[in-house]
């Protein structure tokens, strides 16, 4: 089916478009009270993720509701290490954790690798959210960088410091690149079954980026992510390296098409390192926060800094939770509505 908005699109390829594309990272959730009527209806989070028919009605609710230029398929990025072998549970105020953790070679050892069919639920999503979308805009499909699931594996659960991970790193680096070639190897199957169920572009994230140092990132973060963006050639790939700044030179030289960006990172410095690819981002989430008047604003100066071309709106990280719609909607009205202006020679 023809997309009837491919802004998205033709941003990530290089394209030139009439306005600045957006969406937003998390924009299925919490600020909806529609999401929390599905979700209550569901009666857990991961019922939600794991039942087709509600996953793909959360995802469309922002594109019917905010007005943004894309849907993200509504799911989870540990559905992965589950398929492989390790399940994971939500709970409501701590988040995810992991009953049993990777702690030796024998427990990777005992990890199979992920087939696309060990998530048709996910697959399953994107084939309705396509219908239900009917080329209305195109649907984003993601999974989590191999980084950032071994560190949950490894961990068992969130952290600031994933200290248990590094170690892992540290003290075990060759069976570290063996927990991360199964991880990446099942991502690739995982990530093309979702293209084949019918995503339109895919999005890489690696919430955990920022716990390594520059060395350790390029050794066991960036290479798995470009390993990805290398296997996936039938749509645009967007990395989201979130807290490392240092990621951009080796993205920029990556076979990905879009590098995302966090608030803490300047705008000029990344279009001169990767002049070549589209950079997506990077609204501080909370000047969602503000009134009006300073969201236009600061909304404004994001936009005129990133420039007209190579360029999808979205905020450096997650809407929060407390976040208000009528906020996150504006916020969406005003980058539709912005125009840059052209200098006339």
């Amino acid at each position: 089916m023809k997309l009837m908005n491919d802004l998205l699109i033709r941003a990530a390829r290089g394209e030139s478009t009439e306005r600045t594309p957006v969406w937003l990272m998390r924009q299925a959730g919490r600020i909806l009270p529609e999401y929390r009527q599905v979700r209550k209806d569901a009666g857990s989070f991961k019922t939600l993720v794991n039942t087709p028919d509600l996953a793909s009605e959360v995802t469309i609710q922002p594109v019917e509701i905010l007005g943004v230029d894309a849907a993200i398929i509504f799911s989870d990025i540990l559905v992965l290490p589950e398929a492989m072998g390790l399940p994971y549970e939500i709970a409501e105020s701590k988040g995810p954790w992991f009953g049993r953790t990777v702690e030796n070679r024998h427990d990777i050892e005992g990890l199979k690798i992920a087939e696309a069919d060990d998530l048709s639920f996910v697959l399953k999503a994107i084939e309705q959210s396509k219908k239900k979308l009917a080329g209305r805009a195109p649907l984003i499909g993601f999974a989590g960088a191999p980084w950032t699931i071994f560190a949950y594996m490894i961990e068992g659960t969130g952290s600031k410091t994933f200290s248990k991970a590094k170690k892992f790193l540290y003290c075990e680096p060759a069976l570290s690149h063996k927990l991360l070639e199964k991880i990446t190897l099942s991502t690739i199957y995982y990530l093309k079954g979702q293209i084949a169920a019918g995503a339109d572009i895919i999005q890489v994230f690696d919430s955990w980026a920022g716990v390594l140092s520059p060395v350790q990132y390029r050794e066991f973060s960036q290479r798995y992510i470009n390993l990805i963006s290398e296997g996936i050639s039938e749509v645009p790939v967007i990395v989201f390296a979130k807290g490392a700044p240092y990621s951009v030179t080796g993205f920029a030289q990556s076979p990905c098409d879009v590098i995302g960006m966090d608030w803490t990172m300047n705008v000029k410095e990344y279009r001169t390192k990767a002049p070549n690819k589209t950079l997506q981002g990077n609204l501080d989430p909370c000047v969602l926060y503000a009134v009006p008047d300073v969201i236009k604003q600061e909304t404004e100066k994001m936009l005129t800094a990133f420039g007209p071309d190579r360029h999808i709106c979205n905020l450096g990280h997650g809407l929060y939770p407390d976040t208000e719609k009528e906020k996150v909607k504006f916020f969406v009205d005003t980058v539709k509505n912005f125009r840059h202006h052209t200098v006339i020679h």
